[in-house]
């Protein structure tokens, strides 16, 4: 994760960016300007002559293959011109590859389509008791709605820049109820999901390597440091704790020893305040271009508590199969949200069809790197003609790095691929897939 406030206020900025162009080369807006607003994309009336058109596809399929023989017999590529609706490049394009974070993009797509780009989650307090004037007499139940930003605000303001806070989450609760003491406890209730830590990768167990601890309740992603080296025992517990904090801090008068524990809301409690969390569209901007793990398999549980099984990593999974399979007719074989599992598996093919279908979605290109701008693709060609032509989503294992995406092509139109390279180091493969994406923002067709 690279949650630098300057690179995440940048990638929120881009989320009000225009479409790309459609498979079928309509109007639009695509790839282009290193602002990410993109730029009109005509359909092509006219063209170059075969000759030329000849030309350029030898000049891109020499650079494209002398790329593909650097990076060994394990790797894959596929590229499609959308505006003209042609395949331009394929080798190895139907072996499946591990995708590693390359695999956001299928779980944010079906995050997009099934919740919707403006739904948010929730994140309440409610209460079981008797009022009497200013003194509550019960028990505040702190539910969580699976929110990956909930937290403290000068969490959120750090690593964000936006995000459903615990102080805005006491505040309304104060103008809402007036109450100034309570007389009772607290339960933290994680339980719209469930309580594994981790992912299958971890055997379901807390690890860093999730870049947070996964629960309906997480409190500054369920860090007990501000570096995330190191995790809380328990977060919904630990959550409840800080929420009889706020509460003091609020200026709430508590018992002396108040007893605070995780358990479940009961069906007869009354919500007395609640925080949404920032529009599906940002998080899903707040997933890919920093490629975060935590918010990536956040989302799936979403997504199956939501729309599937239960609050599970696979029940999260076989939702976003289901939405790859009904929208796009592909099937990815993935058993998380975010390609940490070496259990994945995709196919160039198969993610270029998805880029394709998901090309004149506003919200999901827009929430890509942008090359030597933002994100993962910050350091990676700057100065060349690639920058701001191109944006796309990384995914890096120890023996894997992928990068897939759209690029703004020198004739205007736009190009979707993937360079899908496994059994390489990637320090090796970034000069070779930035020198492949410097010549397809160059094609001129």
């Amino acid at each position: 994760m690279r949650c630098v406030r300057a690179l995440l206020a940048t990638v929120l900025a881009l989320a009000t960016a225009a479409p790309l162009a459609s498979a079928q080369g309509g109007g639009g807006a695509g790839v282009g300007g290193g602002s990410g607003t993109g730029t009109s994309l005509a359909p092509t009336s006219t063209g170059p002559t075969s000759a030329a058109t000849a030309g350029a596809n030898r000049q891109l399929d020499g650079s494209l293959n002398f790329g593909m023989r650097q990076a060994g017999r394990f790797s894959g590529a596929y590229v499609v011109d959308l505006t003209a609706n042609r395949t331009l490049y394929a080798r190895n394009a139907a072996a499946g590859r591990l995708p590693a974070s390359v695999e956001k993009l299928y779980t944010t797509a079906a995050a997009l389509q099934r919740f919707g780009p403006g739904a948010t989650l929730t994140t309440a307090i409610l209460g079981e008791g008797t009022q009497a004037g200013g003194t509550f007499t019960g028990t505040l139940y702190l539910r969580g709605g699976g929110d990956p930003t909930f937290g403290s605000s000068a969490f959120d303001a750090t690593n964000y820049g936006t995000g459903a806070t615990l102080e805005g989450l006491v505040a309304a609760w104060r103008t809402a109820t007036g109450i100034t003491r309570l007389n009772g406890g607290i339960v933290a209730d994680e339980t719209f999901l469930d309580s594994d830590r981790g992912t299958p990768a971890t055997g379901n167990q807390p690890s860093t390597d999730v870049e947070g601890e996964l629960s309906a309740l997480s409190y500054n992603r369920g860090w007990a440091n501000s570096t995330g080296t190191a995790l809380v025992k328990h977060p919904a517990a630990q959550a409840g704790q800080d929420l009889a904090t706020a509460l003091e801090a609020a200026g709430v008068r508590l018992p002396r020893r108040i007893k605070v524990i995780a358990g479940r809301t009961p069906a007869g409690a009354t919500t007395m305040a609640s925080v949404p969390s920032p529009p599906i569209a940002t998080l899903v901007s707040l997933t890919n271009s920093p490629s975060d793990n935590f918010f990536a398999e956040m989302l799936a549980k979403d997504l199956g508590a939501r729309f599937g099984a239960g609050g599970t990593t696979a029940a999260g999974a076989a939702v976003i199969r289901a939405q790859m399979a009904s929208s796009f007719d592909i099937h990815p074989r993935l058993n998380d949200g975010s390609g940490l599992s070496r259990a994945d598996r995709t196919t160039p093919t198969e993610v270029v069809t998805l880029l394709r279908g998901m090309a004149s979605d506003a919200q999901f290109t827009s929430s890509l790197a942008v090359a030597g701008e933002t994100g993962t693709l910050q350091h990676e060609m700057r100065g060349t003609y690639a920058q701001g032509r191109c944006r796309g989503k990384t995914g890096t294992l120890h023996d894997v790095s992928n990068v897939v995406g759209y690029c703004r092509a020198r004739d205007g139109h736009t190009l979707a691929f993937a360079l899908m390279m496994n059994g390489v180091y990637p320090d090796y493969a970034h000069p070779i897939q930035n020198r492949m994406q410097v010549a397809l923002a160059k094609y001129s067709g």
